[in-house]
């Protein structure tokens, strides 16, 4: 038997499509009365649905419930606070891209597509080898890193030179409490006398009546 030939006709969909449930047709139809949102509550009123992420019915909700972390979290001072700085990573093993004797800044490592753009600060880590001897003009260099381009030949010069960081003072440490306790019956006491007897306070004479 000859296969049927598709046309308008004869066009109908690949699977046969679902009636929409229609409420509030009467209770008769099985969805009417309350329309199958219930009785009263948030959620048989309308716009209940577009609550925005995150919302637990007015609870404290559970990000503002954890743990937070210290500093200035303002969007002013991003990533996460004015004390804080932001760098973009790059290894020297991903340097032999560079030919020996180049020059390697935020501006040709944007050419050789090691960084996206230079409103980041770049700080070059030590992870792999490099046998260039290269000119490296970044901002923030590893210790390992700088080791390992110097020792190829090459120089580094930094385009933001580092903070020092403050010296934390010490605060003096309390007296034990043994040595508390010792003072304060001295001063309970007084000081003795050369006679040996305790000192008695001083009376102030009496007015004349």
């Amino acid at each position: 038997m000859p296969e049927k030939q598709l046309n308008l006709s004869n066009i109908g969909p690949a699977q046969p499509r679902e009636d929409r449930k229609r409420v509030g047709r009467g209770l008769g139809s099985g969805k009417g009365r309350y329309s199958g949102r219930g009785i009263k509550g948030q959620k048989s009123r309308s716009g209940s649905h577009k609550m925005r992420a995150g919302f637990e019915g007015g609870q404290m909700p559970i990000y503002m419930r954890i743990g937070k972390l210290r500093g200035s979290t303002s969007k002013d001072g991003m990533p996460i606070g004015p004390f804080r700085t932001s760098t973009v990573p790059v290894n020297i093993r991903d340097l032999d891209r560079f030919e020996a004797g180049d020059e390697v800044t935020p501006e040709s490592l944007v050419e050789k597509r090691l960084i996206k753009n230079t409103k980041t600060d770049v700080k070059l880590l030590g992870v792999g080898d490099v046998s260039k001897k290269l000119t490296v003009r970044v901002h923030a260099i590893s210790a390992s890193a700088r080791e390992k381009i110097e020792a190829a030949g090459g120089t580094v010069e930094l385009l933001r030179e580092p903070k020092e960081r403050k010296k934390r003072r010490h605060k003096e440490k309390p007296a034990t409490a043994a040595a508390e306790t010792v003072a304060a019956a001295e001063d309970a006491v007084g000081e003795p006398d050369p006679e040996g007897e305790p000192a008695e306070a001083e009376q102030a004479p009496e007015g004349e009546g």
